[in-house]
């Protein structure tokens, strides 16, 4: 297991920098994240992906496939791309504080 900081906050990551601890997420975690993933700031548009993906693993306990993420949020999946450059599984899911999907989201 690894650590992953920023300015002081540790957090604990597997070996894809996927967050170890789910129950530790927050708005600022997932800020915190973005910088892991090239994104300079979090708009409404991926906060709008992010929060829809976190409030889904909470009440379902998996990640959602990525067919439910585009119609739930109204994006196409090019546009996903456009907000996480490496995709809804790899970005979306880290910065939304799940651990590494198994299968497609």
């Amino acid at each position: 297991m690894s650590t992953f900081e920023v300015e002081g906050r540790k957090y604990e990551v597997d070996e894809d920098g996927f967050l170890q601890e789910p129950d530790r997420w927050t708005d600022d975690v997932a800020k915190d994240f973005a910088q892991s993933e090239s994104i300079d700031s979090l708009t409404d548009g991926h906060w709008k992906v992010i929060h829809y993906i976190r409030n889904y693993y909470l009440q379902f306990g998996i990640a959602p496939m990525v067919r439910k993420v585009c119609k739930e949020t109204g994006y196409k999946l090019s546009e996903i791309y456009q907000l996480f450059p490496s995709g809804p599984a790899k970005g979306a899911c880290k910065l939304a504080g799940l651990p590494k999907p198994t299968g497609c989201v």
